[in-house]
């Protein structure tokens, strides 16, 4: 029998349990033996109690979601073990504190082992605090499944190095007696994980990536209201504020934050807002301000649960349409939608170019899933080029901000230069920046206004990289997704390939604008088409009805707060082959 390449292991407990703690531990641990992580935490809005899960999946092979099925449970309640132990493989394991997790009246898989660990014992010289039983099932973990000691050992002494000596020495001492413990009275687990110890990898989540984009895209302002899943990249920014030279404002409201990016951007500083929905929505007349006033902005809404405050904690890709119909009336945007945890990186860095190069609001979609998800990420490029705008200079007349130009985009200024002097409004004007519907409406003006700003939308289209199929060009069925299941997508197609089907996949990053011929191209030589969202109504399904006339009928939807998971995706294929 092969040994086994890779390892998923779930953490269940309560909040205040330590889950995250033991969780990403694990996933550094992974990362810093040369292995590929995903880790995803399925948490509640309570600040104590509740059921909570934190998975990492982890190997050397590229690794696409925080996996299927178990190998291992660390349960750290009786709730957790009965909720969770289903969900173990065959031939996977729980590990449990044996004094107060009892198995006995539990029908367990007869082919899941047990890993009773006397955790009292084992932590009585160290006191009795309950929370380092998950140190020592750490340690246990680490010994079952074949990793040396060395490296949990450096991540608990840079976990614990700035907290008091006496924490850190404990830690080190229990988690060591776990492993010694596992060593002793565990059977080896069929394991070979092929770590690498001189391997490092880099482990982020999708707000840190989002927010080291907007770092590496030389952005200036940052203002937010604090919002799950977007909170992280406001504190992770605060954090970072003094050495990145960044301001960095956490405002009243969000109809605060973004006008006040507004007011930063039309002083010719880059600025970037973060949000979830319910957020978003407090923004949107601020969306239309900036297209009026052509002045450039970043918002990135990590989507959630809805409607209202809906879900706080939990995933969904449901705002595609208030992006698109952000603010009243027609003007030109972006919305985009990263893919994983790099893409966050390299997304945000160009809608911060494409912002400034066209004078458009740029609307980054993401959702809980990405934002919060740890992945491991090759070296980050912060060497970029920046799009260079140059300012209008004084032509010995009146300042023509809004000047008409062939491709819509017409030269700015900052307050301040000498002979640049203008009306930003967000009233209709003519090229000057006057008000035209005071007194009386000019028609004409508006018209050509309207079709001055609107022509920046065919250049940025034939600007933005055409969707590609991805997989087989002679495929039975065609994929069709859009922001964070692109790797949950790879992952199902790789698996159902073996089975004979073969399959391509159509993801789609620029929503607006949108690659309307191409996208129709591809769907009208398609045998078989499945949409594949996290939400009710099939979102993207409809944009490209709107876009193509297209229809597809076939629709994978969850939108229960649950990523879908790669077999969901390969048990629908089959239905629809």
């Amino acid at each position: 029998m092969l040994s086994k390449k890779e390892v998923t292991l779930r953490v269940g407990g309560a909040a205040g349990d330590g889950i995250a703690s033991t969780g990403e531990s694990f996933a550094k641990i992974c990362a810093r033996s040369g292995l590929n992580v995903f880790a995803y935490n399925s948490y509640q809005s309570v600040i104590r109690g509740g059921f909570i899960w934190l998975q990492v999946h982890a190997g050397r092979q590229d690794i696409h979601s925080h996996g299927d099925n178990l190998d291992f449970l660390i349960a750290l309640n009786q709730k957790e073990l009965e909720r969770n132990h289903g969900d173990i493989a065959d031939g996977g394991g729980i590990i449990f504190n044996s004094d107060k997790i009892k198995t006995d009246k539990i029908e367990i898989n007869e082919k899941v082992k047990l890993f009773p660990i006397p955790v009292n014992g084992i932590i009585s010289k160290f006191g009795k605090n309950p929370i380092l039983q998950n140190t020592v099932a750490l340690g246990a973990l680490v010994k079952l499944v074949g990793m040396e000691y060395d490296i949990l050992e450096n991540v608990i002494t840079d976990y614990f190095g700035k907290k008091k000596r006496s924490a850190l020495e404990v830690n080190l001492s229990v988690s060591k007696a776990g492993y010694e413990y596992a060593e002793a009275n565990f059977e080896k687990m069929d394991f070979d994980l092929e770590c690498d110890y001189n391997k490092h990898r880099h482990l982020l989540t999708g707000n840190q990536s989002i927010a080291l984009g907007a770092i590496a895209a030389g952005c200036q302002f940052y203002c937010a209201y604090p919002m799950t899943p977007a909170s992280s990249i406001l504190n992770w920014l605060d954090a970072k504020a003094a050495q990145t030279k960044m301001v960095v404002k956490q405002a009243e409201d969000e109809i605060a934050v973004l006008n006040m990016a507004i007011g930063a951007g039309f002083a010719g500083a880059r600025s970037m807002v973060g949000t979830s929905g319910g957020g978003f929505s407090l923004m949107t007349e601020a969306v239309g301000l900036a297209a009026q006033t052509e002045t450039p902005v970043v918002i990135i809404n990590s989507m959630r649960g809805g409607p209202s405050t809906g879900l706080p904690t939990k995933t969904e890709q449901a705002d595609l349409f208030q992006a698109i119909g952000a603010s009243q009336g027609d003007f030109p945007k972006m919305v985009v939608a990263p893919s994983d945890v790099e893409d966050c990186f390299y997304t945000v860095t160009e809608a911060f170019n494409i912002a400034e190069k066209y004078q458009i609001p740029a609307i980054v979609l993401s959702d809980l899933l990405l934002s919060e998800h740890m992945e491991t990420v090759e070296e980050l490029d912060f060497d970029m080029e920046h799009y260079k705008e140059e300012l209008g200079k004084p032509n010995g007349g009146r300042f023509r901000r809004y000047e008409f130009t062939e491709n819509g985009v017409s030269q700015r200024s900052i307050p301040g230069v000498e002979g640049t002097i203008f009306q930003a409004t967000s009233d209709e004007h003519n090229d000057f920046g006057d008000i035209i519907s005071d007194v009386f409406t000019d028609e004409e003006m508006r018209a050509r206004m309207q079709q001055k700003r609107m022509r920046k939308m065919g250049y940025l289209l034939k600007e933005l990289p055409e969707p590609k199929l991805q997989g087989d060009s002679d495929a039975d069925i065609t994929l069709v997704g859009w922001g964070s299941t692109a790797p949950i997508i790879k992952e199902a197609m790789e698996v159902i390939q073996n089975d004979g089907i073969r399959v391509n996949h159509l993801h789609l990053k620029s929503l607006v604008p949108f690659h309307s011929d191409v996208v129709k191209n591809i769907l009208n030589n398609a045998k078989n088409v499945l949409d594949i969202e996290t939400n009710y109504t099939g979102q993207l399904s409809k944009l490209i009805t709107m876009e193509t006339g297209f229809t597809i009928t076939n629709k994978l939807l969850k939108y229960d707060g649950e990523p879908i998971y790669s077999k969901h995706i390969i048990n629908k294929i089959k239905e629809v082959i």
